[in-house]
This record gives structure tokens, C-alpha cells and sequence, in this order.
């Protein structure tokens, strides 16, 4: 920056945009710009026509406003801090118009100097292009250093691999150690001998069990003891997300491949190299828990490993998926201490709501249900039976941070363990009588996803839940709440609460979440992720790519402002909840808020129409 160039009173050119301008750009806004006076309704610009400024408000407030006959809908409004007019210079015409609602003042940025700034710094201009996106960016950049930024970036490729030494699987273990040995390497990839099929691996404490616990001789073959099938990560995956694939399948180390080559293996111990994270330690402390206790202290850490992602720059949407399997690993140890080994294959644990959307991000109540096997025979005198069994769950998953649900929605409550032809008739009934009790829960299944047990007893469930997309009434039954849950906008585009704030959760987080879950069920789309269900609607042509780019920066903009707030309240020493106060916001998240918001209508607009739910 140009320290010696004098500054101008009120203009702040380190805040957003501006902060992407170079030296020599800032200072031809301090030697261009003017200062404008506006009485309260005067017109500044007027729709259809171009602008011969771009402005910052620095007192007052300017309204933005569309004309139909009579009618005037208002559409957002700016106050101190805030710009307008980028639009009605770069296209020549605005799309609204802009009317001082106060006596305001403003600096102006001449036309002709705001194309050169555009011309001359590409990401200033990308702010304008691009909108939310290269704003969220933005923010990323100011909330946490740049260099975290990157790290968080980072590539499987970028880390420290392992080589990739293919043994067969005839070769010996005292072989197979004296390699590892040599090449100094802690496992090997095993070609498949007869009856199996794809690459296995083995590793160095797989070799010492075989001898030590299994008895088994030096020459032994290493084929048997490999694990199948190989668990591999692409080079160009996010570095990040290996990490949440090996903490989500309890393994420490995976394949990675170039397409369908193995290049080299990357394990936990190059992962935390590269990037230092306490999931790892919640990984090993769950591992060695031998009770609940222990289980519990395990998972204690887990909002401080939020803390941690978040402040280190994490994206919303990696630090959801880690933080969901590490919930995964926590359920599933509990669920394995309640129900004896020779019932498991007989159960299959779902977790629902936004455990299922793996969207949680903090513990809240409990969502699951269980799908039972036809045949499954648990007598009452063996541990007091299936109830009891389910009750200690419960009860355990309390005890360790996640309360019972209000609504019961857990699996010591029979109306929410079946079996699966039970769980298909149930689906029937939600079909012939679409209305009420019967949309709340479908909504809530709509997201299960096993974690535990027997996960092929949930797969005529799942194809049976994919059949009801079919059903044009049911799909415009079960939208139908979004048209409820208007986004938290009033009608002249401020942003709506009330003195305990705005419920991001309500106005913002549910519209988009319900909505992309109706549009998925309607076209068959199997994904539970909000933002794997955003992807598959624009392949499938339901979502305009401009929607398909905006819904997942709204969502991650919604869930981080969320977020920050109920670490907030949780480091106060109260109960966190959905609701943020958009006065103590900084001017870019207030922005970004808003720009979300108005996303959020949008697609609000585009499910009534798609569903038919108005008009």
C-alpha cells in the first residue's frame, strides 16, 4: 500500500472491494474520487440507463427499487460502507433503480476511472462478475492467513507418499518383512491369488499379528492376511479429504491414484506432517477407549477441533464430513458396546437429519433409527432384549453429548426401528395420505445414511424411498413448507430478526436444504449431501449452472456465519443456537448475508416453479 499518498477522510480502501486494488489503482481513486450530496428521495440512478459514477455510501441510506405500473418492490438497501452502481456502469444500463431514502452522502468514483480499476486489477473485477463467490473468498482471506488458506487446499499430490511396492501374494511373510525392511516402507500392496480379485494391502502390524496372535509360520503367504478391497484417494483430491476418508473408514493409510494407476501410498503419519489436526488424536483416543467414559472423553474434544478447523480456514463443507466421521465413529463405538456381536449383522444403525446430510457440525440432538432383519430373534432374556438394548444407546449418546431428541426421532422409540418391509409399507402410507406428520417424517428419512450394523438391510429401503420421486403430488406435498420458510428478507431487502437476532437456520439454512432434498428425490438422485445433491441437479439439467454456483457458496456463507456465532455462545458459557445479530456483523458478512439471502429467494422461486407450487 502507498503509505505517503494522502488519505481521504471516510474512505476506508483496505475494506473489501478495495483491498484488491493495487498501489497505483488506490491512489487514482483518492485522486478522482468526489464527494456527492443527495437529499432524501432523490433518484440516483434510474433503471435502464447508465451511471455516471460508481458510489460508497458514507452517511445515510440509498434504496434500490423496481418499478411495475404502480407497483414499486424494493429489493435491498445500503448503508455506510456499502457500494452500488458497478452494474449500470460495466452494462450501461442499470438493473434497478437507486433512491436516496435519507439526506445522504456519498464518494463517487467517476465511470471512465471505475472501467480502468476494472481493467487494470482482475480480482476487483471478478468481485463484480463473480459476486458471491469471489466474496466469500474474500472473507476467507480476512478471517484466517492466507498461507492456512493454502494448506487447506493442498492436494494429495502435494504431500510426502510412500512408494508403492506390488508383491505377490504367494510371497512369504519374513519376504514381505525383509522388503518393507529395505524400502522402508510400513506396508505393501498384494496381488490377488485364487478367489480374489483387485490389489489388497498389508501392513507391518498385520505381519506382526499374523505371527504373534495367529501362530502362523515365517513362510507363511502374506495373500491371506491382505485387505480387500484397496481404499485409494486421487492425486488431485483435496489432501483434506483424505484425511476424512481415513479417519471415517478407521484405517491409517490409503492408496492414491493417477487414474487408475497406484502411484504411492499416503498414510496418517504424512497426512499430520503436512497438516496438523487434533483429529487424529480423537481418532486414536476412540480406538483405545475400552468405556464409555473413555468414549466420552474423546468426544469432548470435539468442539475444540472445531475451533481449531474453523480458525485455520477449513472450508464449511470438509470441516462437516470431518466432523461427521468422527460422529460416525463415535455412534458406531456405542452401538457395538450395546448390542452383542451375534445381533449386529441382524440391525442396521441410520443416522438422520443433518448427520445424514453429514452437514453437522457441532453435537446436537439426537436423529437415528434402526432397520431390523426379518428374521431377527433377540429373546427378552438375553440383556432384557432389542428395547433395552436401544434405551442404553440412547441413554449413552446422551451421556456423551447428544441429547435426546424433542421430537423422540431415535431408535428407543419403536415407531423408529422396523424392519425393512416394514419401513416400505410405512413409505406406501406416507404416499396414500401426503399431508402433515406423515411429510415430517419422510423428510427426516430422506437422509438416512447406515453407519453401523448390517448396511445392505437399508438398500430395498433406500430403493424404495427413490421410488416415491415419481409421485408429482407427493414431491409438491412435501415441498410445500419451503413456501413457508421465506427467506429472513423483509420486503424492502433488509435482513429480518428481532432483537435476539436473525434465525439463519430457519430463513436461510432450511429453504435450501429441503429444497435441493425435494428436487433430488424427484429426479432420482441418491446423494444425501446438500452439496453433492447441487452437483448431480445441474448435471441433470434441473439447475441452471449460475444457481449450481451460487446455492453452495449461500450455504457455506450461512453454516460459517452460523458457526462463528455459536462458538461464540459456547465460549460465553451459553447454549448455542441459529440465531446471529446482523448489527455486529462486519460490513463484508453483512453483505455476504445478504447476497445469500437473496440466493436463497431465488431458488425459492425456481422450487415453486419446478413443483408447481404456486401459480
Amino acid at each position: 500500500m502507498d503509505t505517503n499518498a494522502d488519505p481521504v477522510p471516510g474512505l476506508d480502501l483496505d475494506a473489501p472491494p478495495f483491498d484488491l486494488l493495487d498501489d497505483a489503482s488506490r491512489q487514482r481513486v483518492r485522486s478522482s474520487i468526489d464527494l456527492g450530496y443527495y437529499p432524501a428521495d432523490t433518484v440516483m440512478i434510474e433503471a435502464g440507463h447508465a451511471s455516471e459514477h460508481f458510489f460508497i455510501v458514507l452517511k445515510g441510506r440509498v434504496l434500490a427499487f423496481e418499478r411495475h405500473g404502480e407497483d414499486i418492490q424494493r429489493f435491498a438497501d445500503f448503508g455506510p460502507g456499502e457500494v452500488f452502481g458497478a452494474f449500470a456502469v460495466i452494462a450501461g444500463r442499470a438493473r434497478h433503480s437507486y433512491r436516496a431514502e435519507d439526506d445522504t452522502l456519498c464518494f463517487q468514483i467517476p465511470a471512465s476511472v471505475f472501467k480502468r480499476l476494472l481493467a487494470d486489477n482482475a480480482r476487483f473485477a471478478a468481485w463484480f462478475h463473480e459476486g458471491l463467490s469471489v466474496k466469500q473468498q474474500v472473507a476467507d482471506d480476512q478471517q484466517q492467513p492466507s498461507e492456512l488458506n493454502r494448506l487447506m487446499l493442498a492436494q494429495v499430490s502435494d504431500a510426502q507418499l510412500a512408494p508403492a511396492l506390488v508383491v505377490a501374494g504367494e510371497e512369504s511373510i519374513a519376504e514381505a518383512c525383509e522388503r518393507m525392511r529395505a524400502q522402508r516402507v510400513d506396508c505393501l500392496l498384494v496381488e490377488p491369488v485364487s478367489g480374489q480379485t483387485g490389489l489388497g494391502v498389508v501392513t507391518r502390524t498385520d505381519l506382526l499379528e499374523a505371527m504373534a496372535l495367529q501362530r502362523l509360520p515365517p513362510d507363511a503367504p502374506v495373500g491371506p492376511l491382505a485387505s480387500r478391497p484397496l481404499v485409494s484417494v486421487r492425486a488431485h483430491d483435496v489432501l483434506f479429504q483424505a484425511l476424512v476418508t481415513m479417519t471415517e473408514r478407521h484405517i491409517e493409510r490409503v492408496a492414491v491414484r493417477d487414474g487408475e494407476q497406484v502411484i504411492g501410498t499416503l498414510g496418517m503419519a504424512e497426512v499430520l506432517a503436512h497438516y496438523a489436526s487434533t483429529s487424529h488424536l480423537i481418532s486414536l483416543r476412540l480406538a483405545r477407549a475400552r468405556s464409555l467414559g473413555e468414549i466420552a472423553e474423546a468426544a469432548h474434544g470435539m468442539t475444540e477441533l472445531v475451533r481449531t478447523l474453523n480458525a485455520q480456514g477449513a472450508r464449511v463443507s470438509y470441516l462437516m464430513e470431518m466432523v461427521s466421521a468422527l460422529n460416525s465413529r463415535i455412534m458406531r463405538r456405542i452401538f457395538e458396546s450395546v448390542v452383542p456381536e451375534r445381533y449386529r449383522d441382524k440391525l442396521c444403525l441410520l443416522v438422520l437429519g443433518s448427520e445424514g446430510r453429514r452437514e453437522q457440525i457441532l453435537k446436537t440432538d439426537q436423529d437415528n433409527a434402526l432397520v431390523l432383519a426379518d428374521d431377527l430373534d433377540w429373546p427378552t432374556s438375553d440383556q432384557g432384549g432389542l428395547a433395552a438394548a436401544m434405551d442404553r444407546f440412547s441413554a449413552a449418546l446422551d451421556q456423551v453429548g447428544y441429547p435426546p431428541c424433542p421430537g423422540r426421532v431415535m431408535v428407543s422409540n419403536p415407531h423408529w426401528r422396523m424392519t425393512g418391509q416394514a419401513w416400505i409399507e410405512r413409505m406406501a402410507g406416507w404416499r396414500r395420505s401426503p399431508a402433515g406428520q406423515a411429510m415430517l417424517d419422510l423428510s427426516i428419512v430422506l437422509d438416512a445414511r447406515p453407519i453401523a450394523g448390517n448396511e445392505a438391510l437399508f438398500a430395498p429401503v433406500a430403493e424404495a424411498l427413490l421410488a416415491l420421486g415419481r409421485d408429482d403430488i407427493l414431491m409438491r406435498q412435501l415441498g410445500e413448507p419451503v413456501t413457508r420458510f421465506q427467506p429472513a428478507l423483509t420486503v424492502f431487502g433488509h435482513v429480518r430478526g428481532d432483537r435476539h437476532g436473525t434465525d439463519l437456520k430457519k430463513g436461510g439454512v432450511f429453504p435450501l436444504v429441503h429444497g435441493l432434498r425435494v428436487l433430488a428425490l424427484k429426479h432420482g438422485i441418491s446423494h444425501r449431501n446438500s452439496f453433492d445433491r447441487c452437483r448431480a441437479l445441474v448435471e441433470c439439467g434441473e439447475l441452471s449452472a449460475q444457481l449450481g454456483r451460487d446455492l453452495p457458496q449461500a450455504m457455506s456463507v450461512l453454516q460459517r456465519l452460523r458457526l462463528n456465532r455459536q462458538l461464540e455462545e459456547i465460549t460465553a458459557g451459553n447454549a448455542p443456537d441459529s440465531r446471529v445479530p446482523v448489527r455486529e456483523l462486519r460490513t463484508l458478512d453483512r453483505e455476504l448475508l445478504r447476497d445469500a439471502l437473496h440466493v436463497v429467494k431465488a431458488f425459492n422461486a425456481h422450487l415453486a416453479n419446478a413443483l408447481h407450487l404456486r401459480g
